[in-house]
């Protein structure tokens, strides 16, 4: 465990976790998929700092991976300070965020993302969150992913869990469909209080990422699938880009902050499909995961 004693501590050794937490995911998924391996893309931003993007494609298990780096110096347009509610300034920002998407519509799409906020007049903060998506519902796998989250929320506040998975199902609600994007995880923002303290609590949930994740994938890899719900699993994947491009708060601070362009948007599913009115038949597991997504429930 990281300890540190100060703003200035905290800024370089977040960077240092988030750096070591990208190597040690992008191992343990490169190992899982066993065809294919994590390209680096290394780039700079114009403004300071810069990163390592690291793609998985085609490969066995994961049709595309994405895990991020980044740790940038960029100065707030007055849009982005006003949504931040802060006074134009500079700021620094360092984090890691990584979208999976598998080929098999058995198994879901995991998104985590864990990031630190230092702003030049002095305030700081950590946020972040992970969150699934499921193509067909398994409730055993979302009681796990969900247990498996809250079982490291409590060991910092019995709070967490109940307060974050809320949060993550209000965020992650797309709302020109009434649905969710998935069957959340959870979600935290502005966590400034205590900054060594929230620290170690955002150390724990980096960690907890392939506990959460690896295990549901392991058991869904060789479930049958066949066309019907492949189409399904792209008709998805379309709601996952409407909310990455609407709505999604990482998105649009990265291209309001002038971030690489191809980082940014590399969450986004591989293909899509966008079928006009396109109803589920009643009944059916494609509208029993409609019916979940239209109303969160209690997982863990």
């Amino acid at each position: 465990m990281l300890i540190v004693s100060s703003k200035v501590t905290i800024r370089s050794q977040a960077e240092k976790f988030f750096q070591t937490l990208q190597d040690g995911i992008c191992s343990e998924v490169q190992a899982v998929d066993n065809k294919r391996i994590f390209q680096p893309d290394i780039w700079s931003h114009p403004e300071g700092g810069g990163g390592k993007t690291r793609i998985l494609q085609h490969g066995q298990i994961f049709e595309k991976a994405g895990v991020n780096f980044s740790a940038v110096t960029s100065e707030l347009t007055e849009t982005l300070a006003s949504r931040l509610d802060v006074q134009p300034q500079r700021i620094y920002a360092t984090g890691i965020s990584l979208v999976l998407h598998p080929t098999s519509p058995m198994i879901p799409t995991v998104h985590m993302n864990l990031r630190y906020l230092e702003f030049e007049h002095g305030d700081a903060w950590f946020g972040g969150g992970i969150d699934l998506t499921p193509y067909y519902l398994f409730e055993e796998d979302a009681n796990h992913f969900h247990r498996t989250l809250k079982s490291a929320c409590d060991k910092h506040d019995p709070t967490f869990y109940p307060r974050f998975k809320q949060w993550c199902d209000e965020y992650f609600f797309i709302k020109h469909r009434g649905e969710a994007r998935g069957i959340g995880g959870i979600f935290f923002d502005y966590l400034r209080e205590d900054l060594e303290k929230v620290f170690v609590f955002v150390q724990d949930i980096g960690k907890v990422f392939l506990d959460a994740y690896l295990p549901i994938v392991d058991r869904r890899r060789n479930e049958p699938w066949g066309e019907q719900e492949k189409e399904w699993q792209l008709i998805r994947r379309g709601r996952y880009a409407e909310f990455n491009l609407l709505y999604d708060r990482g998105t649009l601070f990265g291209l309001e902050t002038r971030g690489r362009t191809e980082s940014i948007l590399m969450s986004l599913p591989p293909e899509v499909k966008w079928l006009y009115n396109h109803t589920p038949a009643p009944g059916s597991r494609e509208a029993r995961l409609l019916d979940v997504l239209k109303q969160p429930r209690e997982w863990a």
